[in-house]
C-alpha cells in the first residue's frame, strides 16, 4: 500500500450481525477518501447492495452501474439513493464475502462528491458478479460521516470496513 494511504478507522461486525456499518467523526486533513469493504449480508439472496450515506443524508445521491455475472451483462441508474457496490449474501456459497473499494476524491471541497467503486461478490455454485458504479452525492458539505446499510437483512459476523486518507505527497 502507497506510504500515502493513513488508516483513520477500522470495523469488524461481531457475533449476532449489524443493521449498519459507519465511520463518524471523519478528520478534514486528508485530501481524498477510500473505503475497502469485505462483507456479506444475512438475507435470502445471492447478492445485495449496501446503501451508502454520507452524513446520514437519506436523499441526494445517484448512481450508474454496470454489472455482469459471467453470462450476462447489464447497467442500471438510479437517483434518490445510492447503492455503492453488490456483496455476497446469505443465498451464496457460504462463508464467501463480497469485496468492494470506494474512492472518494476532494471530500471536504465545497463541490458535490463524485465517488468511483468497483466490487465483486460469487456464487460458486452457479456465478460471479463483478460491478462498477460511478456515484454522485449531490451535496456541497465535506464529508463527516459515511454509513452503509442493507435493505434486508444485517451485515454477517466478520465482515469488516477500512476507512483510509490519501493526502497529496
Amino acid at each position: 500500500m502507497p506510504a500515502t494511504y493513513t488508516l483513520i478507522a477500522s470495523v469488524t461486525v461481531g457475533a449476532g450481525g449489524a443493521s449498519a456499518i459507519e465511520f463518524t467523526n471523519i478528520p478534514q486533513s486528508y485530501n481524498d477518501l477510500v473505503v475497502r469493504l469485505s462483507a456479506r449480508g444475512t438475507n435470502a439472496a445471492v447478492v445485495i447492495a449496501p446503501v451508502l450515506y454520507f452524513n446520514n443524508d437519506t436523499a441526494a445521491g445517484s448512481f450508474t452501474s454496470l454489472i455482469g455475472n459471467g453470462s450476462t451483462a447489464s447497467s442500471n441508474r438510479a437517483t434518490g439513493y445510492i447503492d455503492s457496490g453488490v456483496i455476497s449474501s446469505g443465498n451464496a456459497t457460504s462463508n464467501t464475502f463480497g469485496n468492494f473499494e470506494l474512492y472518494i476524491p476532494n471530500y471536504t471541497g465545497n463541490t458535490n462528491k463524485p465517488v468511483n467503486s468497483s466490487s465483486v461478490a460469487e456464487n460458486n455454485a452457479t456465478e460471479g458478479y463483478v460491478n462498477a458504479r460511478a456515484l454522485l452525492w449531490s451535496n456541497t458539505a465535506a464529508i463527516t460521516a459515511i454509513k452503509f446499510t442493507l435493505g434486508a437483512g444485517n451485515y454477517a459476523q466478520y465482515s469488516t470496513a477500512n476507512l483510509y486518507g490519501i493526502k497529496n505527497t
